[in-house]
C-alpha cells in the first residue's frame, strides 16, 4: 500500500494562506479535528506549500500573530512512497501529519489516522501484540493539579496526554492537548523592561539614556480557566490489555476518536498505547 492510497488529496485538504494570522489556523485547531494545518502561499500565480502550523506552536508562541513565523517546515513525503517508509518517517520525526508534495506544490496530506485506518482495515500489518508495542514510560497527572500547571507538565514532558491519577492512586481519566487548546485564552498584558541607567563613563551610556525610566512592552500570555484537571479531563476511559493486537487497538482508537489508550494488567496501569506506537508494527 502506498501513500497515494491512504492520503487526503489536495482538493479535500483544509489550508490557510500567507499572509495570515494565528487566528486563521486557530479556527481549525480549536475544533480539535486537526493537530496541525497546512499553510500555502500564492507565488507567480501558483500555489506553493510552506509548511504546517500546529496546536503546540500556538500555545508555545502566544505573542506571535504572524502566521509565517509559526510555520514548521517539517518532513514531507511523495505519493508513491510506501506506507512502511511513511511509518518510519513519522516515528523518526514524531510527525502526526505529513504533507505529500509534488515539487513545491501540495498534493495532499497523510495523517497518522490514515495509517491507523490502514491497520484497522487489514491493509497494513496489525498482528503484533500491543504488549510489545506499548510505551512503558507513562506521563501522569494528579486530579487536583491546577489546569495551568498541568499544561506546563505536558509541555515539559513533550507528550500530548496525561493519564490522570486520583487520591486512591487509581486511574481516573485522561487529559490531552486538544482539551487544553479548547479552553485556552490569549490575553494582553505588559512587561516592565526595568531601568537601565548607565554612568557617564560607561561605553553603553547611549543605551542607558534611551532606557531611562520604566518602559513597558505589550505582551501576551496563554491562560487557562481556574480549576483542576478533574474538571477538564475525560473520565470515560477506554483501556486495553497486552493481549490485544495492533489491529484490535487501531479499530478501538478509530471508533472512539482517541489517540491513545492506557495499557492495564488487571487493575494496574503498566503502559500506554499511542497511535504512534502502532506504527512500530509496520
Amino acid at each position: 500500500m502506498n501513500v497515494a492510497d491512504a492520503m487526503t488529496p489536495r482538493e479535500e485538504v483544509v489550508t490557510v494562506s500567507l499572509p495570515g494570522t494565528r487566528d486563521d489556523a486557530l479556527e481549525y485547531l480549536r475544533a480539535g479535528e486537526f493537530s496541525s494545518v497546512a499553510v500555502v502561499k500564492e507565488e507567480d500565480g501558483e500555489e506553493v506549500f510552506r509548511g504546517l502550523v500546529s496546536r503546540e506552536a500556538l500555545i508555545d508562541n502566544p505573542d506571535e500573530d504572524q502566521l509565517a513565523l509559526l510555520v514548521d517546515e517539517g518532513p514531507t513525503t511523495a505519493a508513491d512512497a510506501s506506507l512502511d517508509d511513511l511509518a518510519a518517517l513519522m516515528r523518526e520525526h514524531d510527525a502526526r501529519r505529513v504533507p505529500v508534495v509534488d515539487g513545491d506544490a501540495l498534493a495532499g496530506i497523510v495523517t497518522i489516522t490514515d495509517v491507523v485506518r490502514a491497520i484497522a482495515s487489514g491493509d497494513a500489518d496489525g498482528e503484533t501484540s500491543v504488549g510489545d508495542l506499548a510505551t512503558r514510560s507513562i506521563n501522569t497527572l494528579y486530579t487536583g493539579t491546577p489546569l495551568g500547571v498541568a499544561e506546563r507538565q505536558l509541555s515539559l514532558a513533550n507528550v500530548p496526554y496525561g493519564i490522570v491519577i486520583d487520591d486512591e492512586r487509581e486511574v481516573a481519566g485522561i487529559l490531552t492537548d486538544a482539551d487544553l487548546i479548547e479552553v485556552a485564552e490569549v490575553v494582553e498584558g505588559e512587561d516592565d523592561t526595568g531601568e537601565s541607567i548607565a554612568n557617564e563613563d560607561d561605553e553603553w551610556m547611549w543605551e542607558g539614556i534611551k532606557a531611562v525610566g520604566n518602559r513597558h512592552v505589550p505582551t501576551r500570555n496563554v491562560i487557562f480557566p481556574e480549576g483542576t484537571v478533574r474538571e477538564f479531563m475525560s473520565d470515560d476511559l477506554v483501556t486495553v490489555s497486552r493481549t490485544k493486537t495492533a489491529y484490535d487497538v487501531a479499530r478501538l482508537l478509530l471508533s472512539n476518536d482517541i489517540e491513545q489508550v492506557p495499557l492495564m494488567n488487571g487493575g494496574d496501569l503498566v503502559g500506554v498505547v499511542r497511535d504512534m506506537d502502532l506504527l512500530k508494527a509496520l
